[in-house]
């Protein structure tokens, strides 16, 4: 095998496919990164037995072939080479050595025999259908952070992707939690989507997904399946393995009759959390708010370090209340908000309280509150 390619374009899929290897592995061959080239393009291949991406760039092929490689010392080597390098790749497999050649850059590195590497069995999916890059990128970006890392409760470490009935009809709906908050993101069903089977969709392919989603002209091919799911732009297949548990009923937990209402300005009360927060030791320090009559008072007591008090001027009609939060997942929430303005709905200070961006109810939030 022989190609030459733009530097740009390689530490591109090199780059990607590096992400996904796994660092502390005891099979050698999943180190690496399976590169083939035909025709006018070369493929890059890597995997964790659990997600699998393979990127395809432009490339001169002077001998079409296949090798695989170190992904992570490839990726290494092509970081450091000056922008707008022309690469050249020549494999000699029966040497068992991949050469790296850049203007006057020469690296000779070990191969392993490309029959060795594991490729992702192709599943028949149930359901395809394709979204804009913009509308996947929302409700993963939004939902993400209230994913659990609590390994014991693993169908909770993950996005439920599924359809959903909604007011105005069935949508597409993300919904992430552990236990402590919850997101719950709504968009408009895409055409092809409605017999979807809902999948969790793990951490690691959600962190991989979104480099995917960057170019906002971009459309999705989505492809779903009970045990996996495809994501693939046209030079990106993202193919993953789907978590294999029941995603609780997440319905139970977002409270519907919580009449006390807060409006704040999203920016300022993130930043007023952000600071009276700074006195506590530990992140997870309680912050109390003090409601009443138009004003809210934000709070924080830390026998070991301090107290800080900041008061700030919002809408708030109802009786009183007294509440505390775990100021990481307030921060955490009120960083989801793209409009102005948040709304809070309490019930009472043991109570779960939901948070949505103003009127829009397409974008939800749950949070538990704590003793204060």
């Amino acid at each position: 095998m022989k190609i030459s390619i733009e530097r740009g374009a390689l530490l591109k899929a090199v780059s990607q496919a590096q992400s996904v290897v796994e660092r502390r592995n005891t099979i050698p061959i999943l180190a690496n990164v399976l590169i083939e080239a035909e025709d006018d393009s070369v493929q890059f291949r890597a995997t964790d037995l659990d997600i699998e991406i393979v990127d395809k760039a432009p490339a001169r092929v002077e001998r079409p072939g296949a090798t695989t490689v170190s992904a992570t010392t490839l990726h290494e080597i092509v970081r450091k080479l000056p922008d707008g390098a022309l690469v050249t790749l020549t494999a000699d497999n029966a040497a068992g050595r991949l050469s790296v050649e850049a203007g006057r850059s020469h690296f000779s590195l070990a191969t392993l025999p490309k029959e060795d590497f594991p490729v992702m069995a192709s599943s028949e999916y149930q359901s395809n259908f394709s979204a804009p890059a913009p509308v996947l990128r929302r409700l993963f970006d939004k939902s993400r952070f209230a994913i659990s890392t609590e390994e014991t409760r693993y169908y909770l470490n993950g996005v439920y992707m599924h359809v959903a009935d909604a007011d105005g009809g069935k949508v597409l709906r993300c919904v992430a939690t552990d236990g402590h908050r919850l997101a719950r993101i709504d968009a408009d069903l895409p055409p092809g989507a409605a017999d979807m089977p809902g999948v969790i969709v793990p951490r690691k392919t959600v962190g991989e997904l979104r480099k995917l989603l960057d170019d906002d002209d971009m459309e999705i091919a989505v492809s779903v399946s009970e045990t996996k799911v495809r994501f693939a732009t046209p030079d990106i297949t993202l193919t993953s393995k789907v978590i294999d548990g029941t995603f609780p009923d997440y319905t139970r937990v977002i409270p519907m009759n919580n009449s006390r209402r807060l409006e704040v300005d999203a920016a300022e009360f993130a930043q007023a959390v952000d600071r009276v927060a700074t006195v506590s030791s530990e992140r997870s320090r309680a912050v109390k708010m003090q409601l009443e009559n138009d004003r809210l008072v934000l709070s924080v007591n830390a026998p070991d370090s301090g107290a800080a008090e900041e008061e700030l001027a919002v809408a708030y009609g109802d009786e009183p209340l007294e509440i505390g939060f775990n100021a990481k997942y307030l921060l955490e929430i009120a960083s989801q908000v793209d409009r102005e303005n948040a709304v809070f709905l309490f019930n009472s200070s043991g109570d779960p309280t939901l948070m949505r961006e103003g009127n829009d109810l397409s974008a939800v939030y749950v949070v538990m509150p704590m003793r204060v």
